[in-house]
């Protein structure tokens, strides 16, 4: 059991860390930067918390680990990878002014680390207490899924630190969402002197651009959308070759088979044309009943705070889908995930690492009863 004197949260020490952890950049899939942003997160929770966090190397980097001892009850689920290449930091440094902190990485979810770590460190007993930090979220968690679905499934409960809702309230639901790609082949010919001995894979493109948009059925979630297209080599030659990228979203798990089966089973229009098809909607749907019991305990310890679901997908996707309760966008309120203009409101910063405290005591009791 890890014990430490409780202390009131502080703002300035919030924004101190946060500055800690923004200033070492963490692009996913950049083995050396992501390592010392594993090291710059394990230094703030060993400062914060005490115990040693535990660095878990995989091929997209490491993830980490910390314990409270005791049973586990609760896990503190979050990443340290951002979307934004190295350098980004000379160009957007990490700011604090108007109310707000702005760089790379303040809401999405570096923010939400330093609010989680801090609303635990006002706790005097963190036995039960888990955390999880990935290094791979951004990229589809192929790494971390198995560590993470285990430790859920261990504590019976997660609590998922990805920026707030647009509103500042939490994620009580996420659609599943996931990417294909279809590739189409077909035949090179001169498109002035023969274009019948070729097979043109652009028009083949086309037919299945519509095909696959024929497959949303907005009015139950499901958003099928084809979003990136590329074809040919040179404007008098038939395309011998075309790549659609297609994003779906999901609020079932009936849909997502419908979908991923539809997918696989993709025909040509086009003579002679070929098609092979790859991806699946990796992350499953969150359904609104795994938050139910933990968005309850939020609303009695802040009562009045909002949730609502939403269509992008997290970590939280996975342990939602198990059954274990899951509660979501418990980090930052602020805005502009993935975008130049990211930020995070400084004075909602107290109250969310509040949120964390009284969370975490509300499930391990109910965990004791």
């Amino acid at each position: 059991m890890t014990m430490h004197k409780s202390a009131a949260v502080s703002v300035d020490a919030m924004i101190e860390d946060l500055r800690t952890l923004v200033e070492v950049e963490s692009p996913s899939r950049d083995l050396a930067a992501l390592d010392a942003s594993a090291r710059a997160v394990a230094a703030v929770i060993e400062n914060r918390l005490g115990g040693q966090a535990v660095l878990v190397e995989s091929a997209a980097g490491p993830h980490l680990r910390w314990s409270g001892g005791g049973e586990p009850r609760v896990l503190i689920l979050g990443h340290h990878d951002t979307v934004f290449p190295l350098g980004t930091l000379e160009r957007r440094p990490f700011r604090v002014a108007d109310g707000h902190a702005t760089g790379p990485g303040v809401f999405d979810m570096l923010g939400g680390l330093v609010q989680a770590i801090h609303g635990l460190a006002a706790l005097d007993d963190l036995s039960g207490v888990e955390i999880l930090v990935t290094a791979d979220e951004e990229v589809g968690s192929r790494s971390s899924r198995a560590l993470i679905e285990e430790l859920a499934r261990t504590c019976g409960a997660v609590l998922v630190f990805e920026g707030a809702a647009d509103d500042g309230g939490l994620k009580t639901g996420r659609k599943g969402c996931g990417t294909f790609e279809v590739s189409i082949k077909g035949r090179a010919a001169h498109a002035g002197l023969e274009p019948e001995a070729g097979v043109n894979a652009l028009i083949e493109a086309a037919h299945q651009v519509l095909d696959i948009s024929a497959l949303s059925r907005p009015e139950i979630g499901t958003t099928v959308t084809p979003t990136v297209a590329s074809a040919g080599t040179t404007d008098n030659v038939i395309p011998a070759e075309a790549t659609v990228l297609v994003d779906v979203r999901v609020e079932s798990a009936e849909e997502k088979e419908r979908v991923e089966t539809w997918m696989a089973t993709l025909a040509p229009h086009l003579d002679e044309a070929q098609i092979t098809v790859s991806g699946a909607v990796g992350r499953p749907p969150m359904p609104e009943s795994a938050s139910a019991e933990l968005f309850a305990m939020a609303q009695r310890i802040q009562p009045g705070i909002l949730g609502k679901a939403v269509g992008g997908g997290s970590d939280g996707n996975f342990t939602g889908a198990l059954g274990v309760p899951t509660l979501d966008g418990l980090g930052a309120v602020g805005g502009g995930a993935h975008a130049e203009h990211e930020y995070l409101v400084i004075d909602a910063m107290e109250e969310r690492a509040n949120l964390v405290t009284g969370l975490v005591n509300a499930i391990r009791d109910s965990r004791s009863e």
